[in-house]
């Protein structure tokens, strides 16, 4: 099935799945490419001072606003909460296209408009629907090199988050989307859906940037990393954390 310019298949899968399609998107939201550019490491930049919006500085923003939501004591929990957030939408959106379609949309970081301030799936606008092949290399050319070695690098730089930390959010949320896909696949008697994306999934888990972050037994994932959320106030460990219960916190680090 080839796929549709809004990409209507995507849409009963929820909103986490689901990607807007625009050739214009709303107000004056910036690409993707241009957020990781903005917070590139080698950028000054200095996220815990400068006013902030949505456009001006849209990933120090979207951390300010989950530190807000969680209360978290460390800007690094709140980059890591983000981190994955991001990493799930776009493998999302991704897995979803390859698996329902067997084609992916071309999720090129400057057709890829964000709204930091959105909640799914009103966060991110694809600005030019172009089909490329649903294999596990174009889809990890696509989010792994094109998205989430930049954000690796700049929430590394700026916040001090661990790159093991990072690369285990990048699987996690790489295995929850395939988990959400294949649950909806057989309640839908679409066996045929749910082998494509345990399939997909296997071989992405596999590329040298996410081997090793984790284990993967049918759609159950366990992590060698802990993406920090324990430590927000009420918080425990997520279902495939390396940890069985949350440990116990130290006192935050100081901000550099």
């Amino acid at each position: 099935m080839d796929l549709d310019p809004d990409l209507a298949a995507l849409r009963p899968l929820g909103g986490f799945f689901a990607l807007r399609t625009s050739a214009s998107p709303p107000g004056s939201l910036p690409t993707l490419a241009q957020v990781y550019a903005h917070a590139a490491p080698d950028v000054q930049s200095h996220p815990q001072s400068d006013p902030l919006s949505p456009q001006s500085d849209s990933l120090a923003f979207r951390v300010r606003k989950v530190a807000a939501a969680l209360r978290a004591p460390e800007p690094r929990i709140a980059a890591s909460v983000a981190h994955q957030a991001l990493a799930a939408r776009l493998w999302s959106a991704a897995l979803g296209c390859a698996a329902l379609y067997g084609r992916v949309p071309d999720l090129h970081p400057r057709l890829l408009h964000w709204d930091a301030d959105a909640s799914a799936p009103d966060d991110l606008f694809l600005s030019e629907t172009r089909p490329l092949p649903a294999a596990a290399a174009t889809i990890a050319d696509t989010v792994l090199h094109g998205h989430l070695v930049p954000l690796t690098a700049a929430l590394r730089t700026r916040y001090r988050v661990a790159a093991g930390l990072l690369w285990g959010n990048a699987a996690s949320a790489l295995a929850g989307a395939a988990r959400e896909l294949d649950r909806w696949a057989r309640i839908h008697g679409r066996t045929d859906t749910a082998a494509r994306a345990h399939a997909l999934t296997a071989e992405l888990l596999a590329h040298p940037l996410l081997a090793g972050t984790g284990t993967l037994t049918g759609t159950a994932f366990r992590r060698r990393s802990c993406c920090l959320y324990y430590r927000v106030p009420g918080g425990g460990v997520c279902g495939d954390c390396c940890f069985t219960r949350a440990p116990r916190s130290s006192p935050p680090r100081s901000s550099p």
